[in-house]
């Protein structure tokens, strides 16, 4: 499959497991994040086993593993599964497009990566757009209010999968394999997951309805695996910078499905919000260009022709 394709399908399915998230919500999130990555994560180390990949790491490599899974595959998928019961998945998934501005935030902190101004820009446009698409919640701001407690939330969320990000980063720095530090990091944070409910005494409950099993053979097999896949092999082919760009697309995608499955109803200040959001992810993710070689050709020659006034007009230019 080429470039086009791979980002094709991270965009629908990470576009579209919001909607998916929703046909979670009838048992605990502990208990949907739980059973949705020890699925993944049986999937993930069966194919290790099978394609015989190294797994032996280091115990400060394991410990780095468990901290990408808290993060990225246990906590912040238990906020975002809470505030799923306040917000549309549209409005969540815009609100979790932030996490590109996070990760600036947390580069500079962790890896000493200081922000450009370009980012800095982009950072004010995409909060810009979040304050435009909460609006009515922020005029109104109340802890009580459902659509503010979604919104902290699931900001809340996506700050932890930034540091997940950023346990990821430390992990691939030091040579640790995507695939291998992602099945190691889910079956942690499904153990970590499941010893919080066995101390906590939830109840194992289990919604054997189609729409819950179809959800979460979704999420597991396609949101968790297949989803990760294409995005690292897309990453392989074109590039970190480029493949981010599908983190854009997200918010698109998943504000369309709500509209068409929950009836989201579009104003004129989610319109332009949602447009900001998306503009300020672009601000952040789009490199200046450089200069094409034939225009940095000539400016080097002009000014060696500054510099030497013995130098003809001609000849500077032939140079």
């Amino acid at each position: 499959m080429g470039p086009l394709g791979l980002y094709s399908v991270v965009v629908l399915i990470w576009g579209s497991t919001w909607i998916a998230i929703q046909y979670q919500l009838s048992v605990g999130p502990e208990l949907a994040v739980a059973y949705r990555f020890v699925l993944a994560a049986v999937i993930l180390m069966a194919w290790c086993v099978i394609r015989r990949l190294p797994m032996r790491y280091s115990l400060r490599d394991h410990v780095f593993m468990a901290a990408l899974g808290i993060c990225l595959f246990s906590l912040n998928y238990v906020l975002i599964y809470i505030a799923s019961a306040h917000l549309t998945s549209g409005l969540l998934a815009v609100v979790f497009s932030t996490i590109v501005i996070m990760n600036m935030i947390n580069g500079a902190i962790f890896f000493k990566r200081r922000p450009e101004t370009r980012t800095l820009i982009g950072a004010a446009i995409g909060l810009g757009g979040i304050s435009l698409v909460f609006a009515r919640d922020l005029a109104t701001f109340d802890l009580a209010a459902g659509g503010s407690v979604g919104l902290l939330v699931s900001l809340a969320g996506s700050y932890i999968a930034s540091l997940g990000n950023m346990a990821s980063a430390r992990n691939q720095a030091r040579g640790i394999p995507v695939l291998q530090a992602n099945a190691y990091g889910m079956m942690y944070g499904s153990i970590l997951l499941i010893g919080y409910i066995l101390v906590t005494g939830i109840p194992f409950t289990f919604d054997t309805s189609p729409s819950f099993v179809a959800a979460l053979i979704y999420l597991s097999l396609f949101g968790s695996v297949l989803a990760f896949g294409s995005y690292l092999t897309l990453l392989g082919k074109i590039g970190p910078d480029r493949a981010a760009y599908s983190s854009v697309m997200f918010p698109v995608v998943a504000l369309l499905l709500s509209t068409w499955f929950e009836g989201f109803v579009w104003d004129s200040n989610i319109v332009l919000g949602v447009g900001l959001t998306l503009l300020g992810n672009i601000v952040i993710l789009t490199k200046r260009m450089p200069k094409p070689p034939v225009l940095a050709m000539n400016t080097t020659a002009d000014a060696i022709g500054g510099a030497n006034q013995t130098t003809s007009p001609c000849d500077a230019k032939a140079g």
